[in-house]
């Protein structure tokens, strides 16, 4: 029951229980409402920041867009720029190519030239080529002669002797040597060198052994390179004896000769395996020379003979400074009498210019019939034309 100032309502009533109903869902309703109105203020308060951030990211948004454009422009900028340099670039790579190509074609035309050029020498070397190998055709038939030439003791000798010859006819005067000069005990040297006592004249012999050289040359056992060995020692050793009897002649020749081998093969065996053969030359007074060492010796000789000749010339070159120091000491003599000769001539010729201008002054006085001053130049002295009487004693 429900006590509402003076009326009391019962609850079982249904129009109470309606009324109730509404109030209840009234009262519902208003709190429903207030508890919105405070979740829509909660909202609120927590969107704000929602929208700032919204309104940030539209402007964002925005910016972004811009951006976008500008970038577009600036991809078409760069997409222009880069056709302009593609277009460049094409145009500079054609320009180096037609430069290239250009270069190419002087390079091949150059090349050409050259290769031809060179394809000229090559010719031209093949020709100097095959008169080389004709000329050396020619001189292996010439070695084979000279072998043959060789092979002959007297052709060899002869060969040896032309040698020699010829290298003392370049390095010595004419008058300094004799060719096949015969010596008092009838032997006949090759060569005399006429050099001054001491040492004399020098002989030459130009006869070698040559047999035993070859044979020791062509051994192929060592029996037969023992053999040859041997057979070079006798023939050399003889060859330095025949030539200390034969060309040392004592008070005629030096003392000493030459053996001349005009093999400088046969001379470089003796040195380097036979040195006993050299120092038994040197102890027989055989001095073993080849074309070179003989050149050499021969300039010695050379300068000898040329100090020679000028200590032959030296006393008559003293005789005439000599002859030279009288002419030049009567020269002076001759000079200084002349000198006075022209003193005296110059003292002359001024008391003959002195006579002559005193004749000179008379004859103008004369001249002008001046005697009072002729007077005066007179002397003091008269000579009187007559004598006068002597008073008598």
């Amino acid at each position: 029951m429900i006590q509402i100032g003076d009326q009391s309502y019962s609850l079982e009533d249904p129009l109470v229980m309606a009324a109730l109903g509404g109030v209840a869902a009234l009262l519902l309703l208003f709190i429903l409402l207030i508890m919105a109105v405070r979740a829509a203020g909660r909202s609120a308060r927590a969107a704000e920041p929602l929208a700032l951030q919204l309104g940030q990211l539209g402007q964002r948004v925005q910016n972004l867009g811009d951006g976008q454009e500008r970038l577009a422009g600036g991809l078409h900028h760069v997409s222009e720029a880069q056709a302009q340099s593609q277009t460049a670039m094409l145009q500079l790579m054609e320009k180096r190519l037609a430069e290239v190509q250009e270069r190419m074609s002087e390079n091949l035309q150059g090349s050409s030239r050259r290769t031809a050029h060179s394809l000229g020498e090559l010719q031209q070397r093949l020709t100097a080529i095959d008169k080389a190998q004709e000329n050396i055709t020619k001189l292996s038939g010439d070695v084979l002669s000279l072998q043959d030439i060789l092979s002959n003791k007297q052709t060899r000798g002869a060969f040896g002797e032309i040698q020699l010859n010829d290298i003392v006819s370049k390095a010595l005067p004419s008058d300094s040597y004799t060719l096949q000069a015969t010596l008092s005990n009838g032997k006949r040297a090759d060569c005399l060198i006429h050099l001054p006592n001491p040492p004399g004249p020098i002989a030459i012999d130009s006869k070698f052994p040559l047999e035993a050289y070859e044979a020791l040359r062509r051994a192929e056992t060592s029996d037969q390179l023992t053999r040859a060995a041997q057979q070079l020692r006798l023939s050399v050793r003889k060859h330095i004896k025949d030539i200390s009897e034969r060309y040392i002649l004592e008070g005629e020749t030096a003392d000493g000769a030459l053996m001349f081998l005009p093999s400088e093969a046969v001379y470089a065996e003796l040195h380097a395996n036979f040195p006993e053969l050299v120092r038994e030359g040197f102890a027989a007074r055989v001095w073993i020379v080849s074309p070179t060492t003989c050149m050499a010796t021969l300039n010695t000789m050379r300068a000898i003979l040329k100090d020679a000749r000028m200590r032959e010339q030296a006393g008559a070159i003293r005789r005439e400074l000599g002859l030279l120091y009288a002419d030049v000491d009567r020269l002076g003599t001759r000079v200084d009498n002349l000198d006075r000769h022209f003193g005296q001539a110059a003292k002359d010729i001024a008391d003959i210019k002195i006579s002559a201008d005193k004749a000179g002054k008379r004859a103008r006085r004369l001249d002008n019939f001046d005697f009072k001053e002729l007077a005066k130049d007179a002397p003091d002295t008269v000579v009187p034309l007559t004598q006068k009487p002597k008073a008598a004693d």
